[in-house]
C-alpha cells in the first residue's frame, strides 16, 4: 500500500518554528513533484507550498512566503516543511502530496498521493 506518512506537527508559541516531514513508504517519489496543504477549521484545503521533482523549483501561496521553506531530502523522496516565524492563522491540519508529472501546481487536483496529515496549533 501506497503511503505518504507526515510527522513534525505539535502545539508551538506565535513567534515559533516548526519543521514537517513527509515520507513515502510503499514506493519511491523521487521523480514526483510533492507539495504542502493545509486545512484549518471550517475553511477549504489550500495550496501552502510545493517543490519540483528534482528540487529546483519551489512555490509559495503569499500567506507564507518568506516564513515557510519547502525542501526535499538528499534522495528526493523525503520533503519538508520548515515553518518559522508562526502565527495563529498558520493553525491548520497540514497535508502532504505527491503529483507524478513532477512539475508541481498549486491545485490540490495535480495530486494523486496524499497522507493523512499533522495537526500543527500556533496558539497567541
Amino acid at each position: 500500500q501506497v503511503q505518504l506518512v507526515e510527522s513534525g506537527g505539535g502545539l508551538v508559541q506565535a513567534g515559533g518554528s516548526l519543521r514537517l516531514s513527509c515520507a513515502p513508504s510503499g514506493r519511491t517519489f523521487s521523480s514526483y513533484a510533492m507539495a504542502w496543504f493545509r486545512q484549518a477549521p471550517g475553511k477549504e484545503r489550500e495550496f501552502v507550498a510545493a517543490v519540483n521533482w528534482e528540487g529546483s523549483i519551489t512555490f509559495y501561496a503569499d500567506s507564507v512566503k518568506g516564513r515557510f521553506t519547502i525542501s526535499r531530502g538528499n534522495a528526493k523522496n523525503t520533503v519538508y516543511l520548515q515553518m518559522n516565524s508562526l502565527n495563529p492563522e498558520d493553525t491548520a491540519v497540514y497535508y502532504c502530496a505527491a503529483d507524478r508529472l513532477g512539475g508541481g501546481s498549486r491545485s490540490s487536483n495535480s495530486y494523486e498521493y496524499w497522507g493523512q496529515g499533522t495537526q500543527v496549533t500556533v496558539s497567541s
